[in-house]
């Protein structure tokens, strides 16, 4: 029996999913990172000109996808090309999807367990010292048991929000949890800038350097561009598909990548301000959030609230990521071989969450099954997916409009809910072209590094 479609209930119901899916942990901390460390405002102009290049073309080929099959990803490319091998692009994106939530839903244990830190004072004994901070945090990730204990607890909130569906599941909590983390940000922020030594923080993060924008962070913007929005997991397609012909695609798409960027700026704020109000270092990465922080936010007055306050913003990103990468997985059982959303949440969930507790154990639980390649299972999952998964399904999406279903196809899709708005097709072909061959270049760059021990570029 073919199940009636879901649909959002409203369009800012799907605005706010769709860019919480967009934003997750990476906004919180790998782009304030990678930008003040590679030109501050200097990077992100060459951010913002990739992401309206780059990103706003494949966003809205995805979006366009969805909606005018309204199915996920293997059943949208199947529709649009029968009986070819388009499909394998769809099962990319599942596959993708599987992968990334594997290893994501172990770091959203990891900031469950700090919030609990954080509520018990845990974070007190770590008050100014980064190198104590460090220990316990690598105590607890190379644990056999805890962190998995954590990671089932994130998973089975995931596996619940999208039991509920697309209205009362998905878009529901998005329209809770996007705001919230808006106001958590705004409020860690203007807190960030009031510390004495905070806006050299933000001198750091926002002051154009151009001398040190180099072509190693170009490809870097080019890279984060790409990966921030979700693009090629079948993300945006799964969520396009639950759209009506009234929706106007162009102007959704404008409005997750600003709110994707923005999020992004302000985590910048809250973080850098207080890291150099307090003298912490900077330069820290992912270490930053589970090192860095914890040892920072006990020397603030109410250093409780705030550290808490974080974490569970911080918590609510990796969930409205998390919960758009089940989805993906849930929809093509749902969409092809007709499950029930509860059966195949469940299923699929457990199963996603056994995986995940492999790239757990990988860390230090003596588990380690892509050990005769060097690395953990957990970076093995993280590199596969993002490097080389991500990157090919968003180029043969591109390639797919360009060369197989074609433009003006595109365009008559793109053009419902736009009142009739002009769309040259020179354009779109140009900005999917380049969207296209950027992404070839990050492949080929990330493929010429493992054979030459060095990237092109980078």
């Amino acid at each position: 029996m073919i199940q009636k479609r879901e649909h959002w209930g409203s369009r800012m119901g799907f605005i706010l999913a769709a860019s919480g899916s967009a934003v997750g942990i990476g906004n919180i901390w790998k782009y304030p990172s990678i930008a003040g460390q590679n030109g501050g405002a200097a990077f992100t102009l060459v951010y913002l000109a990739c992401i309206l290049v780059v990103g706003l073309s494949i966003v809205i080929a995805e979006f366009v996808i969805g909606r005018n099959t309204q199915l996920s990803p293997v059943g949208a490319f199947e529709k649009l090309a029968p009986n070819t091998s388009w499909k394998w692009v769809g099962f990319l994106g599942v596959g993708s999807a599987f992968a990334i939530l594997s290893f994501y839903g172990v770091v959203g244990g990891w900031i469950f367990k700090y919030i609990i830190m954080s509520l018990t004072g845990g974070f007190d004994t770590l008050a100014g010292s980064p190198d104590t901070a460090g220990n316990v945090f690598n105590t607890f990730i190379t644990g056999l048991w805890a962190p998995v204990f954590y990671q089932v607890i994130f998973m089975t909130v995931c596996i619940w929000v999208i039991i509920h569906g697309v209205k009362g599941g998905i878009e529901k909590w998005s329209k809770i949890m996007m705001p919230l983390i808006i106001i958590l940000l705004a409020v860690l922020a203007v807190r960030g800038m009031t510390l004495p030594g905070g806006s050299e923080g933000l001198a750091f993060l926002f002051n154009p350097r151009f001398e040190e924008l180099t072509a190693s962070g170009i490809v870097l913007a080019l890279g984060h561009a790409f990966f921030t929005l979700s693009l090629g997991m079948g993300t945006m397609i799964t969520y396009g598909s639950y759209l009506g012909k009234k929706e106007n695609l162009l102007n959704s798409a404008l409005w997750v990548i600003f709110l994707d960027t923005a999020i992004a700026m302000l985590a910048g704020v809250a973080i850098f301000t207080t890291v150099f109000a307090l003298g912490a270092n900077p330069a820290e990465g992912p270490g930053l959030i589970f090192v860095v922080l914890p040892s920072v936010f006990p020397q603030l007055a109410g250093g409780t609230v705030w550290g808490t306050m974080f974490f569970i913003l911080l918590f609510m990103a990796a969930l409205t990521s998390a919960i758009s990468i089940l989805e993906v997985v849930t929809a093509y059982f749902i969409d092809q071989k007709g499950w029930s959303r509860k059966k195949a949440t469940i299923r699929f969930g457990a199963v996603i969450t056994v995986v995940g507790a492999f790239c757990s154990f990988s860390l230090g639980g003596g588990i380690n099954i892509t050990g005769i390649f060097g690395i953990s299972f957990f970076d093995f999952m993280d590199g596969l997916s993002s490097k080389y998964m991500l990157p090919i399904g968003g180029m043969f999406t591109a390639i797919f409009i360009l060369k197989k279903w074609g433009i003006p196809n595109f365009i008559n899709e793109l053009k419902n809910g736009m009142d009739h708005f002009n769309v040259p097709p020179a354009l779109i072909r140009t900005l999917l072209t380049i969207g296209a061959a950027v992404v070839a270049f990050i492949i080929f760059n990330e493929i010429y590094a493992v054979f030459a021990g060095k990237a092109l570029i980078g």
